[in-house]
Protein backbone atom coordinates (compact mmCIF):
# COMPACT_ATOMS: atom_id res chain seq x y z
CA UNK A 1 0.00 0.00 0.00
CA UNK A 2 1.13 3.24 -0.50
CA UNK A 3 3.12 5.20 2.07
CA UNK A 4 3.90 9.17 3.21
CA UNK A 5 7.54 10.08 2.58
CA UNK A 6 9.32 9.59 5.19
CA UNK A 7 11.98 11.96 6.48
CA UNK A 8 14.11 10.75 9.66
CA UNK A 9 14.99 14.66 11.17
CA UNK A 10 17.42 14.82 14.34
CA UNK A 11 20.47 16.47 15.20
CA UNK A 12 23.60 14.78 16.94
CA UNK A 13 27.36 15.20 18.23
CA UNK A 14 30.26 14.60 16.82
CA UNK A 15 30.06 10.92 18.76
CA UNK A 16 26.63 10.20 17.55
CA UNK A 17 24.68 11.45 20.86
CA UNK A 18 21.14 13.01 20.89
CA UNK A 19 21.28 14.48 24.43
CA UNK A 20 23.65 13.99 27.38
CA UNK A 21 21.65 12.27 31.00
CA UNK A 22 21.47 15.71 32.31
CA UNK A 23 18.20 17.13 33.55
CA UNK A 24 18.28 20.02 31.07
CA UNK A 25 17.91 18.86 27.38
CA UNK A 26 21.31 19.19 25.67
CA UNK A 27 20.09 21.95 22.42
CA UNK A 28 22.57 20.41 20.26
CA UNK A 29 21.37 23.01 17.28
CA UNK A 30 21.75 27.02 16.95
CA UNK A 31 19.31 29.24 15.81
CA UNK A 32 20.24 28.59 11.80
CA UNK A 33 19.47 24.98 12.33
CA UNK A 34 16.37 25.47 14.40
CA UNK A 35 15.14 28.08 11.70
CA UNK A 36 15.85 25.17 9.23
CA UNK A 37 13.88 22.66 10.90
CA UNK A 38 11.03 24.88 11.09
CA UNK A 39 11.09 25.28 7.33
CA UNK A 40 11.05 21.48 7.31
CA UNK A 41 8.22 21.14 9.49
CA UNK A 42 6.30 23.66 7.67
CA UNK A 43 6.74 21.55 4.65
CA UNK A 44 5.30 18.71 5.94
CA UNK A 45 1.67 16.98 6.20
CA UNK A 46 2.21 15.38 9.70
CA UNK A 47 5.35 15.37 12.54
CA UNK A 48 6.01 12.74 14.61
CA UNK A 49 7.23 11.58 17.84
CA UNK A 50 7.48 8.49 20.22
CA UNK A 51 5.90 9.17 23.27
CA UNK A 52 8.90 8.35 25.17
CA UNK A 53 10.03 12.21 23.36
CA UNK A 54 6.52 13.45 24.81
CA UNK A 55 7.80 12.18 28.48
CA UNK A 56 11.13 13.20 28.12
CA UNK A 57 10.94 16.76 25.93
CA UNK A 58 7.62 17.61 26.71
CA UNK A 59 7.97 19.20 22.76
CA UNK A 60 4.98 21.12 21.31
CA UNK A 61 5.96 20.39 17.87
CA UNK A 62 4.85 23.79 16.10
CA UNK A 63 5.46 25.77 13.47
CA UNK A 64 6.93 28.93 14.66
CA UNK A 65 7.29 30.95 12.01
CA UNK A 66 4.09 32.95 11.35
CA UNK A 67 4.98 33.86 7.64
CA UNK A 68 5.19 30.18 7.09
CA UNK A 69 1.98 29.22 8.73
CA UNK A 70 0.63 31.69 6.67
CA UNK A 71 1.58 30.14 3.89
CA UNK A 72 0.51 27.08 4.80
CA UNK A 73 -2.98 28.57 5.08
CA UNK A 74 -2.73 30.24 1.88
CA UNK A 75 -2.28 27.40 0.09
CA UNK A 76 -5.15 25.43 1.13
CA UNK A 77 -3.56 23.51 4.56
CA UNK A 78 -3.78 23.71 7.66
CA UNK A 79 -1.77 26.22 9.69
CA UNK A 80 -0.22 23.54 11.79
CA UNK A 81 1.03 20.14 10.48
CA UNK A 82 -0.94 16.87 11.92
CA UNK A 83 0.75 16.04 14.95
CA UNK A 84 1.26 12.27 15.62
CA UNK A 85 2.38 10.32 18.33
CA UNK A 86 3.16 6.44 18.64
CA UNK A 87 3.00 4.46 22.00
CA UNK A 88 2.65 0.62 22.44
CA UNK A 89 1.39 0.95 25.70
CA UNK A 90 -1.00 3.73 25.43
CA UNK A 91 0.45 5.85 28.59
CA UNK A 92 0.26 9.24 27.63
CA UNK A 93 0.17 12.45 29.79
CA UNK A 94 -2.92 14.64 29.10
CA UNK A 95 -1.37 17.49 30.41
CA UNK A 96 1.68 17.75 28.10
CA UNK A 97 2.01 20.95 25.65
CA UNK A 98 1.76 17.82 22.56
CA UNK A 99 -2.06 17.75 23.27
CA UNK A 100 -2.69 21.75 23.97
CA UNK A 101 -1.07 23.42 21.01
CA UNK A 102 -1.36 23.37 17.46
CA UNK A 103 -3.73 21.87 15.50
CA UNK A 104 -5.10 17.97 14.91
CA UNK A 105 -3.47 14.86 16.52
CA UNK A 106 -3.33 10.88 16.24
CA UNK A 107 -2.13 8.37 18.52
CA UNK A 108 -1.42 5.17 17.36
CA UNK A 109 -0.83 2.28 19.63
CA UNK A 110 -1.93 -1.31 20.10
CA UNK A 111 -5.79 -2.43 21.20
CA UNK A 112 -5.28 -2.80 24.60
CA UNK A 113 -3.02 0.65 24.54
CA UNK A 114 -6.04 2.26 22.92
CA UNK A 115 -8.20 1.86 25.79
CA UNK A 116 -5.50 3.14 28.31
CA UNK A 117 -4.89 6.31 25.69
CA UNK A 118 -8.74 7.02 25.52
CA UNK A 119 -9.40 7.45 29.07
CA UNK A 120 -5.83 9.67 29.62
CA UNK A 121 -7.05 11.85 27.02
CA UNK A 122 -10.81 11.73 26.90
CA UNK A 123 -12.18 15.57 27.12
CA UNK A 124 -9.06 17.01 24.78
CA UNK A 125 -9.92 18.39 21.31
CA UNK A 126 -9.04 16.84 18.20
CA UNK A 127 -7.50 14.22 19.33
CA UNK A 128 -7.82 10.78 17.35
CA UNK A 129 -6.48 7.11 18.77
CA UNK A 130 -6.01 4.86 16.12
CA UNK A 131 -5.44 1.21 17.06
CA UNK A 132 -3.21 -1.29 15.22
CA UNK A 133 -3.21 -4.79 16.45
CA UNK A 134 -1.87 -6.58 19.26
CA UNK A 135 1.53 -4.94 18.71
CA UNK A 136 2.17 -2.03 17.09
CA UNK A 137 2.43 -1.79 13.24
CA UNK A 138 4.33 0.52 11.53
CA UNK A 139 3.15 -0.71 7.95
CA UNK A 140 -0.16 -0.08 9.46
CA UNK A 141 0.68 3.48 10.87
CA UNK A 142 1.85 4.62 7.67
CA UNK A 143 -0.82 3.19 5.72
CA UNK A 144 -3.53 4.94 7.61
CA UNK A 145 -1.52 8.16 7.58
CA UNK A 146 -1.49 8.16 3.79
CA UNK A 147 -4.75 6.83 2.94
CA UNK A 148 -7.22 8.37 5.65
CA UNK A 149 -5.07 11.61 7.05
CA UNK A 150 -3.80 12.50 3.80
CA UNK A 151 -0.75 12.64 4.78
CA UNK A 152 2.14 12.58 2.10
CA UNK A 153 5.42 13.94 3.74
CA UNK A 154 5.86 13.03 7.03
CA UNK A 155 8.81 13.93 9.58
CA UNK A 156 10.09 11.48 12.55
CA UNK A 157 11.64 13.73 14.91
CA UNK A 158 12.85 11.30 17.29
CA UNK A 159 13.27 9.82 19.45
CA UNK A 160 15.82 7.08 18.63
CA UNK A 161 13.91 4.07 19.57
CA UNK A 162 11.31 5.29 16.64
CA UNK A 163 14.26 6.08 14.23
CA UNK A 164 15.72 2.82 15.18
CA UNK A 165 12.65 0.63 14.17
CA UNK A 166 11.80 2.37 11.11
CA UNK A 167 15.19 2.61 9.66
CA UNK A 168 15.60 -1.29 10.61
CA UNK A 169 11.96 -2.25 8.82
CA UNK A 170 13.06 -0.22 5.53
CA UNK A 171 10.60 2.40 6.16
CA UNK A 172 12.07 6.05 5.85
CA UNK A 173 13.13 7.26 2.70
CA UNK A 174 15.24 9.74 4.02
CA UNK A 175 17.33 10.84 7.22
CA UNK A 176 18.52 14.21 7.83
CA UNK A 177 21.22 14.30 10.81
CA UNK A 178 22.42 18.15 11.74
CA UNK A 179 25.87 17.40 13.24
CA UNK A 180 26.70 19.33 16.00
CA UNK A 181 30.68 20.33 16.87
CA UNK A 182 30.70 18.70 20.32
CA UNK A 183 31.20 15.24 22.13
CA UNK A 184 29.15 13.85 24.71
CA UNK A 185 31.64 11.11 25.15
CA UNK A 186 28.51 9.64 28.40
CA UNK A 187 27.81 5.93 27.89
CA UNK A 188 24.59 6.12 29.22
CA UNK A 189 23.41 9.15 26.96
CA UNK A 190 20.64 8.16 24.42
CA UNK A 191 22.09 7.29 20.69
CA UNK A 192 20.57 8.07 17.69
CA UNK A 193 20.17 4.44 16.43
CA UNK A 194 20.40 0.98 18.64
CA UNK A 195 21.99 -1.77 17.99
CA UNK A 196 19.65 -4.16 15.68
CA UNK A 197 19.55 -5.41 11.70
CA UNK A 198 19.44 -2.80 9.22
CA UNK A 199 19.24 -2.64 5.76
CA UNK A 200 22.66 -3.44 4.55
CA UNK A 201 25.11 -1.63 2.34
CA UNK A 202 26.04 2.22 1.93
CA UNK A 203 23.62 4.49 1.96
CA UNK A 204 22.95 7.55 -1.02
CA UNK A 205 24.53 10.66 -0.36
CA UNK A 206 22.17 13.46 -1.12
CA UNK A 207 23.58 16.72 0.07
CA UNK A 208 25.61 17.98 2.54
CA UNK A 209 26.14 21.99 3.44
CA UNK A 210 26.91 24.03 6.87
CA UNK A 211 23.63 25.45 9.03
CA UNK A 212 25.55 28.08 11.43
CA UNK A 213 27.86 25.99 12.66
CA UNK A 214 26.72 22.47 12.60
CA UNK A 215 26.58 20.71 9.25
CA UNK A 216 23.31 19.26 7.95
CA UNK A 217 23.89 15.31 6.23
CA UNK A 218 20.91 13.88 4.07
CA UNK A 219 21.44 10.57 3.00
CA UNK A 220 18.61 8.24 1.29
CA UNK A 221 18.79 4.54 1.76
CA UNK A 222 19.51 2.25 -1.27
CA UNK A 223 18.82 -1.37 -0.16
CA UNK A 224 15.90 -3.31 -1.70
CA UNK A 225 13.13 -4.63 0.12
CA UNK A 226 13.17 -8.92 1.05
CA UNK A 227 10.17 -10.80 -0.60
CA UNK A 228 6.78 -8.99 -0.87
CA UNK A 229 7.39 -6.30 1.47
CA UNK A 230 8.38 -2.99 -0.04
CA UNK A 231 11.18 -0.92 1.05
CA UNK A 232 11.55 3.06 1.08
CA UNK A 233 14.76 2.18 -1.24
CA UNK A 234 12.13 0.08 -3.96
CA UNK A 235 10.18 3.07 -4.13
CA UNK A 236 13.19 4.77 -5.24
CA UNK A 237 14.33 2.46 -7.87
CA UNK A 238 11.12 1.84 -9.40
CA UNK A 239 10.79 5.70 -10.09
CA UNK A 240 13.98 5.92 -11.44
CA UNK A 241 13.08 2.88 -13.94
CA UNK A 242 9.85 5.35 -14.61
CA UNK A 243 12.42 7.89 -15.21
CA UNK A 244 14.21 5.73 -18.06
CA UNK A 245 11.20 4.75 -19.69
CA UNK A 246 11.10 8.44 -20.41
CA UNK A 247 14.61 8.11 -22.63
CA UNK A 248 12.55 5.46 -25.08
CA UNK A 249 12.47 6.09 -28.77
CA UNK A 250 8.74 6.65 -29.38
CA UNK A 251 7.17 3.93 -30.99
CA UNK A 252 3.59 2.19 -32.34
CA UNK A 253 3.99 -0.62 -31.91
CA UNK A 254 5.98 -1.62 -28.35
CA UNK A 255 5.58 0.09 -25.29
CA UNK A 256 8.33 2.20 -23.38
CA UNK A 257 9.76 0.41 -20.81
CA UNK A 258 12.57 1.53 -17.95
CA UNK A 259 14.54 -1.29 -16.04
CA UNK A 260 17.09 -1.20 -13.45
CA UNK A 261 18.85 -4.12 -11.82
CA UNK A 262 19.67 -3.72 -7.90
CA UNK A 263 22.12 -6.16 -5.26
CA UNK A 264 20.79 -6.80 -2.12
CA UNK A 265 23.28 -4.26 -0.06
CA UNK A 266 21.53 -1.36 -2.88
CA UNK A 267 24.29 -1.01 -5.33
CA UNK A 268 23.44 -0.79 -8.94
CA UNK A 269 24.01 -3.54 -11.17
CA UNK A 270 22.60 -2.29 -14.94
CA UNK A 271 20.05 -0.12 -16.20
CA UNK A 272 18.15 -0.07 -19.38
CA UNK A 273 15.22 0.59 -21.70
CA UNK A 274 13.70 0.00 -24.29
CA UNK A 275 15.26 0.41 -27.46
CA UNK A 276 17.89 1.39 -26.29
CA UNK A 277 21.29 2.24 -28.69
CA UNK A 278 20.99 0.41 -31.73
CA UNK A 279 18.92 -2.42 -30.99
CA UNK A 280 15.20 -1.45 -32.51
CA UNK A 281 13.49 -4.52 -30.67
CA UNK A 282 15.35 -5.21 -27.40
CA UNK A 283 13.24 -4.62 -24.41
CA UNK A 284 14.04 -2.85 -20.96
CA UNK A 285 14.99 -6.03 -18.73
CA UNK A 286 16.45 -7.25 -21.59
CA UNK A 287 18.93 -4.49 -22.12
CA UNK A 288 20.18 -4.44 -18.01
CA UNK A 289 20.61 -7.58 -17.89
CA UNK A 290 22.71 -8.00 -20.61
CA UNK A 291 25.36 -5.72 -19.12
CA UNK A 292 25.61 -8.17 -16.15
CA UNK A 293 28.32 -10.98 -15.99
CA UNK A 294 25.84 -13.73 -16.32
CA UNK A 295 28.18 -15.11 -13.32
CA UNK A 296 28.09 -12.17 -11.02
CA UNK A 297 27.28 -14.13 -7.77
CA UNK A 298 24.97 -10.91 -6.63
CA UNK A 299 22.43 -11.69 -9.48
CA UNK A 300 21.00 -14.12 -7.05
CA UNK A 301 19.74 -11.89 -4.45
CA UNK A 302 19.18 -9.07 -6.85
CA UNK A 303 15.86 -7.32 -7.74
CA UNK A 304 15.01 -5.78 -10.90
CA UNK A 305 13.18 -3.17 -11.21
CA UNK A 306 10.61 -2.30 -13.83
CA UNK A 307 8.11 0.45 -15.52
CA UNK A 308 5.77 -2.27 -16.85
CA UNK A 309 5.33 -5.83 -16.14
CA UNK A 310 8.04 -8.24 -17.36
CA UNK A 311 6.36 -9.57 -20.55
CA UNK A 312 5.33 -13.30 -20.85
CA UNK A 313 5.13 -13.76 -24.38
CA UNK A 314 6.58 -11.53 -27.22
CA UNK A 315 6.89 -11.70 -30.72
CA UNK A 316 10.48 -9.72 -31.35
CA UNK A 317 12.31 -12.63 -29.66
CA UNK A 318 11.93 -16.27 -28.61
CA UNK A 319 12.44 -15.44 -24.82
CA UNK A 320 10.36 -13.23 -22.94
CA UNK A 321 11.88 -10.90 -20.21
CA UNK A 322 9.98 -12.63 -17.59
CA UNK A 323 12.20 -16.14 -18.66
CA UNK A 324 15.16 -14.04 -19.03
CA UNK A 325 15.15 -12.72 -15.66
CA UNK A 326 14.63 -16.15 -14.08
CA UNK A 327 17.71 -18.06 -16.09
CA UNK A 328 19.62 -14.87 -14.62
CA UNK A 329 18.96 -16.16 -11.29
CA UNK A 330 16.49 -13.18 -9.91
CA UNK A 331 14.29 -13.65 -7.64
CA UNK A 332 12.22 -10.45 -6.92
CA UNK A 333 11.00 -8.25 -8.93
CA UNK A 334 9.23 -4.62 -8.90
CA UNK A 335 7.11 -3.14 -10.78
CA UNK A 336 4.40 -0.45 -11.39
CA UNK A 337 2.18 -1.60 -14.32
CA UNK A 338 0.65 -4.94 -15.05
CA UNK A 339 0.73 -5.20 -18.45
CA UNK A 340 -2.66 -4.18 -20.60
CA UNK A 341 -3.83 -6.72 -23.74
CA UNK A 342 -2.83 -4.19 -26.07
CA UNK A 343 -0.54 -6.75 -27.94
CA UNK A 344 -0.94 -9.53 -26.01
CA UNK A 345 -4.00 -11.11 -24.96
CA UNK A 346 -4.22 -11.86 -21.02
CA UNK A 347 -0.12 -11.07 -20.88
CA UNK A 348 0.66 -12.62 -17.28
CA UNK A 349 4.50 -11.65 -16.51
CA UNK A 350 3.98 -12.05 -12.78
CA UNK A 351 1.98 -15.13 -13.31
CA UNK A 352 5.26 -17.11 -14.86
CA UNK A 353 7.76 -15.47 -11.99
CA UNK A 354 5.25 -16.14 -8.96
CA UNK A 355 4.83 -19.82 -10.29
CA UNK A 356 8.64 -20.14 -10.52
CA UNK A 357 9.18 -19.01 -7.26
CA UNK A 358 9.63 -14.97 -7.62
CA UNK A 359 8.26 -12.32 -5.06
CA UNK A 360 6.98 -9.67 -7.23
CA UNK A 361 5.79 -6.68 -5.57
CA UNK A 362 3.20 -4.17 -7.20
CA UNK A 363 3.84 -0.32 -6.28
CA UNK A 364 0.34 0.91 -8.07
CA UNK A 365 0.85 4.39 -6.94
CA UNK A 366 3.86 4.69 -9.71
CA UNK A 367 1.53 3.41 -12.59
CA UNK A 368 0.67 6.85 -13.98
CA UNK A 369 4.38 7.85 -14.08
CA UNK A 370 4.98 4.22 -15.72
CA UNK A 371 1.69 4.88 -18.39
CA UNK A 372 3.04 8.16 -19.18
CA UNK A 373 5.12 7.55 -22.28
CA UNK A 374 2.95 4.91 -23.28
CA UNK A 375 -0.32 7.02 -23.14
CA UNK A 376 -0.81 6.69 -27.17
CA UNK A 377 -1.05 3.11 -26.93
CA UNK A 378 -3.86 3.25 -24.81
CA UNK A 379 -7.36 2.94 -26.13
CA UNK A 380 -9.11 6.15 -25.01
Amino acid sequence: MPHPYVLLSAAVSLDGFLDDTGPERLLLSGPADFDRVDEVRASSDAILVGAGTLRADNPRLLVNSAERRAARVAAGRPEYPLKVTVSGSGDLDPEAQFWHTGGEKVVYTTDKGAVRAADALRGLDQVDVVPTGAELDWRAVLEHLHDVRGVRRLMVEGGGRVHTQLMRQGLADEVQLAVAPLFVGEPDAPRLFGPGGYPPGRMRLVETRPVGDVVLIRYAPTAPGVGTLASAADRHWLRLACELAELCPPSRTAFSVGAVVVAADGAELARGYSREGSDAVVHAEEAALAKIDPADPRLRSATVYSSLEPCARRASRPTPCARLILDAGVRRVVTAWREPDTFVAAADGTGLLVAAGADVVVLPEYEERAVAPNRHLLSP
